[in-house]
Formats: C-alpha cells, structure tokens, sequence
C-alpha cells in the first residue's frame, strides 16, 4: 500500500515511530518511483537524526527483500560473516578470508559482499581481484555450495532496490540507515551469521533484530573501535546464549599491532594478504585474527556446544592442513 510521505514526513518531524510494515510499503514505493528525490531525502535525513528504530529496519529489509532477486540454497544450515564497515580502519580482508576458513573446516558457507566503501578492499574487491565472475543463477550457485562448500553473493546482483536510493545517498555524505542493511539482506537468509559493528550503539541494535528475525548469530566489537576481532586489545561478544567480553589472551592468543591490520596502499596488497593467509605465510597476527574471527563463526554454527578453544582449533587446523587454501582454490575454479 502506498504510503502518504508528507504524512510520513509530519510524524517524523512529530518524533513518532513508523511501523515495519509502513517502512516495508516506504522502500518498495521507492521501487516503483512513487516519491520525489526531495521527500526521500528529507525521510532519510529524518531518520538518521532520530536514530532508527529495530522495526523500521526490518521493514526496509523485507522491502529489499521482496524486490530483490532470491537465493534458494539447497542446505539447512550455514553462515554469512561479514562486517558494517565504516570503522575507517582500512583492514584486510578478514571476514571473507575466514569464510574461507570455516568453509575450509567442512563447513557451509554463503558470503555476501560488496565493493568497498571505506577502505582499500571489500569483499567483491578481493574476488574480483582473483578472477571471481559474480552470478545470481541459483544452479550454479548451488553447485558451487555443494562441490566447495562456499558461495558468494555480490550484493549488486540481488538488492535491486538499493540503485534506487544510491544518489541521494552519495549526495546526503553522510551515513543513513541503508548503511545498516547490508548485514540483514544477504538474500539466502542464512540460518547463522557473525557480524562485527563498529560501536556498541550498533551491538544492541543488532541484538535486537537478530532475536526478532529469529537466526542464530554472533556480535563481536574491538573496544578500540574495530569492526571484527582486531585482537588490539580487549573485545566483546553478544549471542544467543551469552555476552562477554574476552581479552585475547583469555583465548590464548598473541595482542595485534594495528599495523599488522592494515590492507595497504592498494588492492593489490590486500589480495596479496588474502593469499598470505589462506597459504600459511602471513604475518602470526594475521593468521590469529583471521582464525579468532573464524573460530567465533564456527561456535555460532555448533549452536555454542563446542568452547571457543576447540572452535579456534578447528579454524587453525583448516589453515594449517591446507584444506581453507584447497577450498579457495576449488571456489575460484568453479566461479572463473
């Protein structure tokens, strides 16, 4: 049903809240060029003032959802790890080489990524850099989860609703809501994801998207201001079952540089870290974040039965057998 924005635009200015069904109508009113570029504008400057709230979200993500291109996956149970970005950290690669890795681990895994917005390399960066032919047909896709235990989802390729707001978003400079969304619209709706936020703002709203969408899931923030388990110091985990935070020594691991994160000029050096990892010649403090990252994925798929000692175990030991770096190779075969 379309929405009457001025009315939309009233109560915003009101300081009420919309319902996830009138934000679900909103974004597919976008879709169907409905509105002006002027009161889409002044709904997303709204929003981002007042801070959005968990049910406004998620109607923007059944919206993307129900315009989008679907991914059917002939599997129960797998995960997505990715990140918010915009930490400004201009880090590797890390969530897309630990899928990798747990994929590696005998695992499933469906990756959804983009190009990068704020540093060096994405996810589609990295894939592309490696000769990675991103596709939406479900066939090959499905082949590709089943004969390498991984797939990737360009996100370009499925929220077709997202061209849609681009510009305005471009012209806004500043971040909007859509900027949440990438994490809750991977369009296989895994059963499992690791997501890492850049504040703890962005961990409690998750939590609770997470618990209304009903997944199993774990939310890791750097107290120092990582997206992802930087391993620089102390950091925080929330699931389903527990919320605590670890130092990486309580998981037996060495302390980060910063330095020892970063991506590097261009992409090229980070695919080169890509590489490093997945062929056990990185840097120790990159292989351990790579794996800390992993681990915590891989305790989420287990449903929390196996401690993050043995999980961390296992990541290392997908590295170390060269089973991550096999499965690599067999992905970008099948996907070249």
């Amino acid at each position: 049903m379309k929405q009457d924005m001025r009315g939309i635009l009233d109560r915003l200015l009101a300081h009420e809240e919309l319902t996830r069904e009138e934000t679900k109508d909103i974004l597919i009113g976008i879709t169907r060029s409905e509105y002006p570029t002027e009161q889409i504008t002044a709904l997303l400057t709204g929003l981002q003032m007042r801070g959005i709230t968990v049910d406004e979200l998620l109607g923007f993500r059944d919206g993307i959802l129900e315009t989008g291109v679907p991914v059917p996956l002939d599997c129960d149970r797998y995960i997505d790890v990715v990140g918010t970005g915009g930490d400004r950290k201009n880090t590797f690669n890390i969530s897309t080489t630990a899928c990798f890795v747990i994929a590696g681990a005998g695992y499933k895994v469906a990756k959804h990524g983009n190009f990068a917005a704020t540093s060096t390399s994405g996810a589609s960066n990295v894939m592309a850099r490696h000769g990675i032919k991103f596709t939406d047909d479900a066939d090959r896709l499905n082949r590709c989860l089943n004969e390498c235990g991984i797939v990737y989802l360009h996100a370009q390729l499925f929220a077709r609703a997202m061209k849609f707001v681009g510009g305005i978003r471009k012209s806004l400079q500043f971040p909007t809501c859509f900027n949440l969304l990438g994490p809750i619209v991977n369009p296989s709706k895994p059963q499992c994801q690791l997501l890492g936020v850049a504040n703890l703002d962005q961990m409690r709203l998750y939590n609770n998207v997470y618990r209304k969408i009903g997944i199993d899931y774990a939310i890791v923030n750097s107290t120092d201001g990582y997206d992802e388990i930087s391993l620089t110091g102390d950091f925080k985990v929330t699931t389903n079952d527990y919320e605590r935070v670890f130092s990486p020594e309580d998981i037996c691991l060495r302390r980060a540089k910063p330095e020892e994160l970063v991506a590097g000029a261009t992409e090229e050096e980070a695919a080169a870290i890509f590489d490093s990892v997945l062929n056990n010649t990185a840097l120790p403090a990159q292989k351990d974040i790579v794996v800390a990252n992993a681990a915590f994925g891989i305790q989420v798929l287990e449903r929390g039965r196996k401690d993050i000692a043995e999980c961390i175990g296992i990541a290392r030991e997908s590295i170390d057998s060269g089973r991550a770096l096999a499965t690599f190779r067999k992905f970008a075969e099948l996907n070249s």
